[in-house]
């Protein structure tokens, strides 16, 4: 990738930066807009957050709502997915014996959010554990409804993985829950921006996702999407302006005329909204640089170097190429103490990059962006070469 795109991002130049997927990094001509809009909301609180919000606000519901093949009165602005997925998961109307089907891939802190509710209503999380490794959408899909019973009430599903970097083929299992009456709930963090998006085609009945990621907007932009028949279901966290007390009667609207699923969400008190506002920038930042041809290079630089790496450890893939997350992968790395590998990359060669252990698997989660370069990647495998021992075939650092 060219270093005059690289130039545009803020990333510290001294950091090999390797984890975009963790917060993203938002380039400079989008960083400039985000505080023109924090400028303008200073200059003038009362008129921004009083008078104007409500229209200010709906701008980037428009544009991004054509981005990601919906309607604006299907998405409401939030500030992260897991603020997102927690309104849908303490709205659905759950009782004891209910189960929530999820996998055994998912994001921690919404792994968390589910244990709290079942500890509130008395429901179950049931985890399906995914044939490794995934090979076929089929091994997907089959395992996923094999775990349906007529006890299920919630499908919760990453469409992809935070701890594998794994894209899940959903869109069968979101059909079949449909049909049996099953309310779908998809964790999109790492998903906009990262593939194409069509919200409605896929159907799932919610729906949150990042701006922040890989979408490039700045920290604090997200959304939930609903669909219309599944809008009357959900009910904010925090009951401030937006709310009205017919909200749940038919043909309601809020208290700023939007549906009510859009006011009682968005106007919640006082928030720096230029996050939010900011979104459209980053979406013309892409157009303005192919991020099409971007992507397609960061996804080769990123299966090149899990490839380059495989053949050093002669560990497996979690996947095939088509299953992995475009910009985003998994590597298998020999058994050793991740959190001091961790830290030795970054003390000894800068190396910004998530290390952990996923059940058995000891993992290196390399994300390659627009700014990253076939260099960074050279550099990561000659460092878990000499950090791993890799020339003698074991790894120095046996937990």
């Amino acid at each position: 990738m060219s270093s005059n795109l690289a130039r545009q991002f803020l990333i510290r130049e001294d950091v090999v930066f390797l984890n975009h997927g963790s917060f993203g990094a938002c380039p400079g001509p989008v960083f400039a807009k985000y505080q023109e809009w924090q400028l303008e909301l200073e200059r003038q609180p009362v008129e921004f957050l009083g008078r104007n919000l409500t229209e200010t606000m709906r701008v980037p519901r428009i544009a991004l709502a054509k981005e990601l093949g919906t309607v604006a009165e299907n998405i409401v602005g939030l500030t992260n997915a897991t603020l997102g997925l927690n309104i849908v998961a303490q709205s659905l109307p759950l009782k004891p014996g209910d189960q929530i089907l999820t996998t055994d891939h998912e994001y921690s802190a919404l792994e968390k959010t589910w244990a709290y509710v079942c500890r509130k209503t008395g429901a179950e999380v049931v985890v399906v554990k995914v044939p490794m490794p995934l090979t076929s959408e089929a091994q997907f899909t089959d395992a996923i409804l094999s775990g349906l019973t007529e006890r299920t009430r919630v499908l919760f599903l990453s469409h992809i993985t935070s701890p594998t970097a794994l894209l899940f083929p959903i869109e069968r299992s979101i059909a079949e829950a449909r049909k049996r009456g099953i309310w779908s709930v998809i964790d999109g963090a790492h998903t906009p921006g990262h593939i194409k998006l069509d919200l409605d085609r896929l159907g799932a009945d919610f729906y949150s996702g990042n701006c922040h990621k890989w979408m490039m907007a700045p920290k604090g932009s997200a959304f939930l999407h609903a669909r219309p028949e599944m809008q009357g279901l959900i009910n904010p966290l925090v009951i401030s302006h937006g709310w009205t007390e017919n909200s749940k009667e038919p043909g309601a609207k809020g208290a700023f005329g939007n549906s009510p699923f859009i006011d009682e969400l968005e106007m919640q008190g006082t928030r720096d909204p230029a996050p939010w506002l900011t979104v459209p920038a980053a979406l013309e930042y892409r157009h303005e640089n192919d991020w099409t041809s971007v992507q397609a290079h960061c996804q080769a630089l990123a299966q090149d170097t899990a490839r380059r790496l495989a053949e050093r450890t002669g560990l497996p893939p979690l996947s095939t190429s088509e299953f992995c997350a475009p910009q985003m992968v998994a590597m298998p790395i020999p058994e050793c103490d991740v959190d001091q590998l961790k830290l030795d990359l970054y003390d000894k060669y800068r190396i910004e990059i998530p290390v952990f252990k996923w059940q058995d698997t000891c993992i290196v989660r390399l994300s390659v962006q627009g700014y990253n370069s076939k260099p960074q990647m050279d550099l990561l495998i000659d460092a878990l070469t000499e950090l791993l021992d890799l020339k003698a075939g074991a790894a120095r650092r046996v937990s």
